[in-house]
């Protein structure tokens, strides 16, 4: 099936639905760093002393923010090639810019007080639910060939197979934080710069257009 004739006003609502995310992600970042604790003290010891006491919250701020930055990579490694908005196309991207927004409240979740298990199940539950709606984006890219070019770019085989790994990683640790209660369920997710290395190898060896 060869793609379509760019229509001026598909391709507009396309270019509008990438402003938007960019617009809904900028908001998300800047949520995420009005969380951040002030450090106080009167003394250099006092002020480092209440940075130490809110490590926990810095490091998941740095967490957080590679993950939003790393979902808006993967949006824009897409949406150039996207040439019109049909099917679930806009509920699926508005599903997705969801879950962006709800990471600021959930890296509050996961450094808050409580019960671990499910504080790190519903950060986790967040990573999965995002990356899962992105890998559906770029099925209904593909399904409906809302795509510019003749076959599917092979970006969008390695961000579907980027994605479909994440949420894997990221579901596993949900059972492994309940079963474990700590460390484990912290270790699935060092896993995953290495299943997607894994991932990209096996992309790298098969044919254009699988």
């Amino acid at each position: 099936m060869k793609p379509q004739t760019d229509d001026p006003i598909a391709k507009s609502a396309a270019e509008r639905l990438t402003i938007f995310a960019d617009a809904v992600i900028a908001i998300a970042l800047t949520l995420l760093a009005l969380e951040l604790p002030i450090p106080h003290g009167d003394t250099t010891e006092a002020m480092l002393s209440s940075v130490s006491d809110h490590g926990k919250e810095y490091v998941a701020f740095a967490l957080s923010f590679v993950v939003i930055a790393a979902h808006w990579r993967a949006h824009h490694e897409i949406f150039p090639y996207v040439r019109s908005l049909g099917g679930r196309l806009i509920s699926l991207n508005l599903v997705w810019l969801f879950m962006q927004v709800l990471m600021p409240f959930a890296t509050r979740v996961l450094t808050a007080d409580g019960a671990f298990a499910p504080r790190f199940g519903f950060y986790a539950l967040v990573q999965v639910l995002a990356s899962a709606s992105f890998a559906m984006i770029i099925r209904e890219v593909r399904r409906e060939h809302l795509y510019r070019t003749e076959d599917p770019p092979r970006v969008f085989a390695q961000s579907l197979t980027r994605s479909v790994c994440l949420t894997a990683v990221f579901g596993i640790s949900i059972p492994v934080a309940f079963l474990t209660g700590g460390t484990g369920a912290y270790l699935c997710w060092l896993a995953a710069p290495i299943a997607l290395a894994v991932a990209r190898r096996v992309q790298d060896r098969r044919p254009p257009g699988a």
